[in-house]
């Protein structure tokens, strides 16, 4: 019996020690948290394939907060997070200028598109992205179209602004019309609220493919061409001296989403699934200034400083150990 009782008490603390173990390890774990918009999440990108990757490489696990862009931005400024991974130029800048972001970094690049019902009846198929939306104003004003707006701060909804400005509307006006509708939530929500309602939105493309293949939509690609829908998506590093976060960490990330290793995962990621990736590298792009996206990514976004266009204005960096793309300005 006092061989069995001290049997039995071995095991007891060999599954104690074990656990404890185990517990130490986990408590161990290296955890990165990034604010990020809802389009680089929503596709299965960042846990499909970044993340197991980075983990593998690195043993750093990341955990992702997804939002529309502001709220991605605004979560950081309130110290929740160790960097941002957005797509709105003119918020990331405001972002650095207010002392919370450093170094920025462009990692990959698609293109937004204004997408709607097969039978399109404003009659966009094809147009520029700026007739297109003169179009859907008029049909909606005639009341044979609908266009469904984020109108949540987000990169797309940024996007969408600038590109109603460009074909001549305020968009604080035409969203008080009866055929505009604003949703105020991600992509994927708007596209399934567009798609009940046989109406018009803008969508970044990565998530108009998965939500189209996995059958979840039926609405169609109608005007996917032009300058002016390139979406550039950008890491920025939460300024250390504003908040104590993991910044030697977050740096790892934006190097090695910048490496031949992470340029080549987001190159390939969706590309089995939908025939064609989600998500464009953008490094090769900017280092051999291949055409015409160069171009269009330098105009978009990428930044001014003191005749140079860059990813990062020199007054943002921080540190050692990273490089930034800069080229004479145009």
């Amino acid at each position: 019996m006092n061989r069995v009782a001290a049997a039995v008490g071995i095991l007891v603390l060999i599954i104690a020690a074990a656990f404890v173990l185990q517990h130490q390890t986990q408590s161990q774990v290296r955890v990165l948290t990034i604010s990020t918009t809802t389009s680089l999440y929503d596709t299965g990108l960042l846990e499909e394939a970044i993340a197991p990757a980075f983990k593998e490489k690195y043993g750093i696990e990341l955990h992702f907060i997804p939002k529309g862009t502001g709220a991605a931005i605004q979560d950081a400024k309130n110290g929740v997070s160790d960097a941002i991974m957005v797509h709105a130029r003119s918020k990331e800048l405001k972002f650095m200028e207010e002392g919370y972001g450093v170094n920025r970094k462009v990692f990959a690049y698609n293109f937004f598109v204004i997408v709607g019902p097969e039978d399109d009846p404003a009659g966009i198929r094809g147009l520029s992205p700026v007739e297109a939306l003169k179009k859907i104003a008029q049909a909606g004003r005639e009341g044979k179209a609908i266009w469904v707006s984020r109108d949540d701060g987000s990169g797309t909804n940024t996007k969408e602004i600038a590109l109603w400005k460009m074909a001549g509307f305020d968009y604080s006006q035409i969203k008080n019309e009866s055929w505009f509708v604003a949703t105020g939530t991600g992509m994927g929500a708007t596209l399934n609220y567009a798609n009940t309602k046989n109406a018009y939105t803008l969508s970044d493309t990565g998530t108009f493919l998965k939500y189209r293949k996995e059958g979840l939509i039926d609405l169609e690609a109608l005007v996917d061409k032009g300058e002016e829908l390139i979406n550039v998506y950008a890491i920025i590093l939460i300024n250390p001296e504003k908040f104590n976060k993991d910044f030697e960490g977050a740096k790892t990330l934006a190097n090695w989403l910048t490496s031949e290793e992470g340029q080549r995962i987001i190159g390939e990621f969706g590309k089995e699934k939908f025939g064609k990736p989600l998500f464009y590298p953008i490094v090769e792009v900017l280092k051999e200034r291949k055409e015409p996206y160069f171009s269009w990514i330098a105009k978009y976004g990428l930044m001014e400083d003191d005749g140079m266009i860059t990813e990062c204005p020199k007054k943002f960096r921080y540190g050692e150990g990273m490089s930034f793309f800069e080229f004479a300005g145009q």
